[in-house]
């Protein structure tokens, strides 16, 4: 699985002009599922993102995790993290997981996020979705499990 994580102050996702998912303080989540990918991927990059240290402590070293924090995530699905721009130049997605995969292991890592004790809020699977987000530090990761 692939995850772009933004740390953030606030963050939103919106559908046909109306929000659908909003947190504060905490991590955005743009999640996308590979051809490859299971359950306990889903797992491991779940207890990874919540652990990470990429949060201020009190003497303002990124030392704190998502689990320290108390923060919340917004998890958002996003096929085109999947994009294979090696040739050409239109981006292929044959890396993907198929749509009723994505789907599952998407709802899969929301679940394993939600069972860690963070508040989750989320996006439309397969939507046209509006993400705003006003992204602290600025601190973007991209992590690949």
């Amino acid at each position: 699985m692939r995850a772009l994580i933004q740390r953030v102050s606030q963050a939103s996702v919106s559908v046909d002009g109306a929000v659908i998912g909003e947190i504060g303080p905490g991590l955005l989540v743009l999640i996308c599922a590979m051809a490859e990918d299971d359950a306990a991927k889903s797992a491991t990059l779940a207890s990874k993102i919540a652990k990470l240290r990429i949060f201020k402590d009190e003497v303002g070293k990124m030392n704190l995790s998502l689990l320290d924090t108390g923060g919340a995530a917004l998890v958002v699905s996003q096929f085109t993290l999947a994009a294979d721009t090696s040739r050409g130049n239109r981006p292929g997605f044959s890396a993907a997981a198929s749509p009723d995969q994505g789907r599952a292991l998407y709802e899969q890592f929301v679940s394993d996020v939600s069972a860690l004790g963070i508040a989750t809020a989320t996006g439309s699977f397969g939507a046209d979705m509006q993400v705003s987000l006003l992204n602290d530090g600025p601190v973007t990761l991209m992590l690949d499990i």
